[in-house]
Order: structure tokens, then sequence, then C-alpha cells
């Protein structure tokens, strides 16, 4: 399981977890949640996590945007998904963002990446609830191979961003799950932050595509 796949937990395990948390059974959106068919996300684990699989459940404005963290035992798992991918969610995005959108997906394309969604668009398109705001921005993930020339695509990501009316929040993920922020990228770092779903490193940008991650 990678950072931001989306994880299916059985009713029994999620009413269990629940019982745990009587604050969050009270809560109707919370209480229902996996009732609805609906997943959470796989996070990055935090400090003194060390078993289990961490998990995420994002709420929507309308119920407060609360972050909210879970920890489940791998057999509470029933199935897991990637994230949806960005053509599939285009349409649900304000019709603003429909251009920039498209140009995002064609540039997946030309450079033979996948392209995905994952925060505000992705939640909305999962659920049917209003999480993308005025102020939301695109959340993408563009999983990207050995030979992608990262320099071209995040340059060609800069480009959409200069025209799009909403700021272009994304990460450049390998096979592996390791990702790292086109920005920095981009902007020609020599070191890179890249995250997976165990923890946090620097490395030189030069090896990012070239892996493994640092112990």
């Amino acid at each position: 399981m990678r950072r931001h796949d989306l994880i299916f937990v059985s009713r029994a395990a999620w009413r269990s977890l629940l019982g745990a948390h009587r604050d969050l059974a009270a809560h109707p959106l919370v209480a229902g949640w996996v009732e609805r068919g609906w997943p959470l996300i796989r996070r990055r684990a935090m400090p003194g996590e060390t078993e289990g699989v961490p998990l995420g459940l994002p709420l929507p404005p309308c119920a407060g945007k609360q972050r909210l963290s879970f920890v489940v035992r791998p057999e509470d798992i029933v199935s897991t998904a990637p994230p949806p991918a960005l053509s599939s969610a285009s349409r649900i995005a304000p019709r603003a963002w429909w251009p920039a959108i498209d140009r995002l997906d064609e540039i997946a394309s030309l450079h033979s990446v996948e392209a995905r969604v994952f925060g505000s668009l992705a939640w909305s398109a999962i659920t049917g609830l209003d999480y993308v705001s005025g102020s939301s921005d695109l959340d993408f993930l563009l999983r990207v191979r050995r030979d992608t020339h990262l320099q071209h695509l995040a340059a060609d990501v800069a480009a959409v961003e200069a025209a799009a009316p909403m700021r272009l929040d994304g990460e450049l993920v390998r096979a592996d799950g390791a990702a790292a922020n086109w920005r920095e990228l981009h902007a020609g770092a020599r070191e890179v932050l890249v995250k997976t779903s165990g923890g946090v490193a620097v490395i030189d940008a030069r090896l990012f595509l070239a892996g493994p991650m640092p112990s």
C-alpha cells in the first residue's frame, strides 16, 4: 500500500474502531462512512505508530474539515484501490478548472505517465460531497517511470499552472511509491524532500528516479 491509496475496511472493524472513539461514533457522517462503501486513505505513519496500517479520513468543510487519523490491523482491510484517475474526476471540478485539467491530462499522456488526483477533488469524486471550495488546490499525482524526463515534465506542469485559475499541488511518484513535489524539481533544487508511507528523506534530485530510498 502506498500513500494516497484508497483503503476499504470491514464494517465490523469500523464499528469496533469507533467503539474506542465515542465522540466520532456520535458523528453521523463518520459513523456511516464505511456503511456507505467509502474508503479511508493510506497516510504516512506518525511517530509512535509502529504497528498496524495508518489511515486518514478528511471530512468535508460542511462537517468541520477535520482530518481524522486511525490505525487498523492488516486483517481489517477488505480491499485497496488507487486514487481516482484525473480524467474520471475532471468534470466534478469547477468549470473554470476544466481547461487546466484537460491540459494536465494531455501532458501526462505526452510523457507516458499516469495522472491521478487526491485531496478535495478526489474526495468529491468518491463521496459526492462538496469538498472543493474557491480556495482549493488541484492535488494530483503523476506516476513517473525511470525514463521520464523530470525537468521537462515539471516545466510542462508549470506552464499549465501559469494559465490556471487554481494552484497545482502535485507529486511525481515512483513505482515504489516514493514521491517528490514537482515544484522542487522544476526549481532545479539539488536535493528534494521525498515522501513514502514510512517516512521522509532528503536525497539528491539526480538520484530520485534511481531509487531505492536511503535507510
